[in-house]
């Protein structure tokens, strides 16, 4: 989820030409700076009949992570703390995601956000699963009731973040191992950068990279989804921007300024994906693999919230994760990976993980409600 895959000091002896072929008079009129969350307003209901608790928790529920940064999921308003969670097609990654096996795994993270700050409102969530299928519309019908307060701690959901360069290579200490995998050890394994499967790991994410960056139906579909203007990341307020992808300064100035879809395609580019993941993979205190019971939907959307229980664990403990999943969508490496770590045909996840000196806070957009809340 929210993968991202280049190599931004490439772009230094580029940038530093650009910069004087532009002029100082081009550079002022230029997209000057990174368009990132920091950036947005706070939601408002607008036109849409929601209380002020459903546009807490709606916009909380957001804020879950998904592949390339789609946000694959709508909200239909059936009535006040009623509405029902569905599988937005037009924000599917069929290039890498055929089955909608990420989308569910997303839509999964979101419930698990909105469990929390409903919770924390004083809601009780009331599930009903819908989908029988993971291309079906309708996936889980949410009722919310007056509770007890769950007292859960929102600034997770807002400060979490995907943090993909700068990992300390030190193992994880058992006690934080401990602590992450809790009441979920039975589905979540730690594989340290002390074993053979980290060294397999390593090199199998690299050519599964590989094989990812030059399937022409991937990249382009990478291609559609990233915004490197911040006019474009303004305008969609989804996908993988500048900001997210951990770019800044005059290298993001060139990228944002000189760069479209047409250079995704590019060798070039491609290749620098592939060093990139190269240099990402060799900082980590190991890898996080998750499993879940089966492959129904109900199985991948207890797979999202237990991989999002997780992504909101972290920042306490100054670890970050990282998902590279491209072996998991590689059919040929698919089964080499089940047959190499031994972890069975249901792994739904590949983070890598580290210790971090610095947090940085979240840039990656997300939509506003009225671009998802259906009434």
């Amino acid at each position: 989820m929210e993968k991202i895959l280049i190599d931004r000091k490439r772009f230094l002896g580029l940038a530093a030409g650009s910069v004087v072929l532009a002029g100082v008079a081009g550079y002022a009129l230029s997209d000057r700076s990174n368009f990132k969350r920091s950036d947005l307003g706070s939601e408002k209901a607008g036109e849409f009949p929601l209380k002020p608790d459903e546009i807490e928790i709606l916009h909380l529920a957001s804020l879950a992570p998904s592949g390339h940064n789609t946000q694959p999921w709508f909200v239909k308003y059936v009535g006040p703390y009623h509405w029902i969670i569905g599988n937005d097609k037009r924000k599917w990654l069929p290039g890498v995601d055929p089955t909608q096996r990420e989308t569910m795994l997303s839509i999964g993270a979101f419930l698990q956000n909105v469990e929390y700050a409903a919770g924390n409102l004083g809601y009780d969530c009331q599930f009903n699963l819908l989908a029988a299928s993971n291309q079906d519309e309708h996936v889980m019908e949410v009722k919310l009731v007056r509770s007890a307060i769950h007292t859960y701690d929102i600034r997770k959901i807002r400060q979490r973040r995907t943090v993909r360069s700068d990992y300390v290579n030190d193992i994880l200490k058992k006690d934080d191992v401990t602590f992450l995998l809790d009441n979920d050890h039975e589905f979540i394994r730690y594989v340290p950068n002390t074993s053979r499967e980290h060294i397999w790991l390593m090199e199998q994410t690299i050519e599964a990279n590989r094989i990812q960056s030059y399937r022409e139906a991937a990249q382009k579909e990478l291609s559609e989804w990233i915004r490197f203007s911040s006019k474009e990341a303004k305008y969609y307020r989804d996908g993988l921007t500048t900001a997210g992808m951990e770019i800044d300064g005059v290298s993001a100035w060139v990228l944002r300024n000189f760069y479209g879809k047409s250079k995704v395609m590019k060798k070039g580019f491609r290749e620098q994906n592939i060093d990139n993941v190269s240099k990402q993979v060799s900082q980590a205190a190991g890898w996080m693999l998750i499993m879940s019971r089966d492959g129904s939907v109900a199985s991948l959307l207890e797979t999202g919230q237990r991989m999002q229980r997780l992504f909101l664990k972290v920042r306490e403990k100054n670890i970050a994760i990282h998902p590279m999943t491209q072996i998991l969508e590689e059919p040929s490496m698919h089964q080499q990976f089940v047959q190499s770590i031994g972890m069975g045909s249901e792994a739904q996840f590949i983070l890598r993980t580290g210790y971090l000196k610095h947090y940085p806070d979240p840039v990656s957009l997300r939509r506003p409600l009225g671009t998802f809340v259906i009434t």
